[in-house]
């Protein structure tokens, strides 16, 4: 990354969840200066001002007359990314909206369109195509270490599902389920590595498994890419089995943890009387409250199979396989979501063109709507926003 010469006065709208995950990396950041946030919920506007100081405002129209803000952090719920996206950036804010971009691929479209006529800077993200180990894979597969890719493999499983849920996110037509959460992590990351466009999808999700969570926990999918190389992508968030137990137990935060004990998410949920409370409750509090990584964060197993080698990632680095056996490559860490905040930096103030941008962005949207229609039609669909 280029130095630091100016940084970078930041706003942020929502502080549920998303932006909690995101604070200490903001917060370390020496890039940014958080000075301002958009929040309906008075005790997280009150947290918000006590661990940063700065101005807060229960609506995001009122941030956008922030002359000093000059990028803007989209944290808020799927269905509200484009409504605040698209204010950002007419108010002439660069942005950084958290996947995925939109639910509507035409308004993906537009956000893209927008954002080049208004001369700002679009980033997607944080997703795990981010993450300090998949970008050293890349740099590993682009100086030939395992020669050409032919095959991608992504295997994850966790108790997302059963975590706290709105409405909202327990509907597929809301941009709810593990479709749009947590397919776009898997398809980000392949993407990045297989560093060829999209052309095909072929997927089945067998619908929602429990009644109870009405919307799609599952899927497994195969993309083709360009030049014969294909992937294939399987996730269950069903909270049965924990895939970290295939990470060495380091969490998907990058947090070490205990080895499985079974279905705990299930129980805590069952125990829970009020889900929305209980969901508002999990906000920003202050930075010590915020999750603390000892890793870089994972999306469970990736496997990169080449002509002369193979990868495996881990939350610490890269392992290489290959005639000489094997090597392991270690990624540096600083905090989790550092690469993200190094990725907006570097769009905004040195105009490096970021990976992670609308058109990257709406390409892994159109990958999620596509893994939904092949199991709707049973047949492959092929893509038209591949990059």
């Amino acid at each position: 990354m280029s130095s630091i010469y100016k940084p970078i006065k930041l706003g942020t709208v929502g502080l549920g969840r998303a932006f909690s995950l995101s604070a200490p990396a903001i917060s370390a950041h020496p890039g940014f200066e958080l000075i301002a946030a958009a929040e309906p919920n008075n005790h997280h506007r009150a947290s918000f001002v006590k661990e940063f100081g700065g101005a807060t405002y229960s609506d995001i129209s009122d941030l956008l007359k922030n002359t000093e803000v000059e990028a803007i952090y989209i944290s808020t719920p799927h269905g509200l990314h484009k409504e605040h996206a698209l204010a950002a950036i007419n108010a002439g804010k660069h942005v950084l909206v958290e996947k995925p971009m939109t639910i509507a691929i035409d308004d993906a479209s537009e956000l893209i369109s927008a954002a080049k006529k208004a001369n700002v800077k679009l980033v997607v993200g944080p997703s795990h195509s981010f993450d300090g180990p998949v970008a050293l894979a890349e740099k590993l597969i682009k100086s030939g270490e395992i020669g050409n890719v032919r095959m991608i493999h992504a295997l994850y499983a966790t108790d997302f599902l059963y975590r706290p849920r709105t409405s909202a996110e327990l509907s597929t037509d809301l941009g709810g389920g593990v479709v749009f959460s947590q397919a776009v992590h898997q398809i980000d990351l392949v993407r990045r590595l297989a560093g060829k466009p999209a052309k095909r999808v072929t997927a089945k999700t067998g619908g929602a498994w429990d009644p109870k969570r009405p919307t799609e926990g599952a899927y497994s999918m195969l993309i083709d890419f360009e030049d014969k190389l294909f992937a294939s992508l399987t996730y269950s968030g069903y909270a049965h089995f924990d895939g970290d137990r295939l990470m060495g137990d380091i969490s998907e935060l990058g947090i070490p943890k205990s080895p499985d004990t079974g279905e705990t998410a299930r129980q805590k949920l069952a125990s829970v009387t009020n889900e929305v409370d209980f969901k508002a409750s999990r906000g920003f509090v202050s930075l010590d409250s915020c999750p603390k990584a000892e890793t870089h964060e994972h999306f469970g197993q990736v496997l990169v199979f080449g002509d002369k080698g193979d990868l495996r990632l881990t939350a610490a680095g890269v392992e290489v396989h290959n005639i000489n056996g094997r090597t392991f490559h270690s990624a540096p860490f600083r905090t989790s979501r550092a690469e993200v905040f190094d990725t907006l930096y570097e769009a905004i103030r040195n105009q490096v063109p970021p990976l992670q941008d609308g058109a990257w962005g709406r390409a892994s949207l159109e990958i999620c709507h596509a893994l939904l229609e092949s199991e709707a039609l049973d047949a492959s669909v092929n893509l038209k926003y591949s990059t």
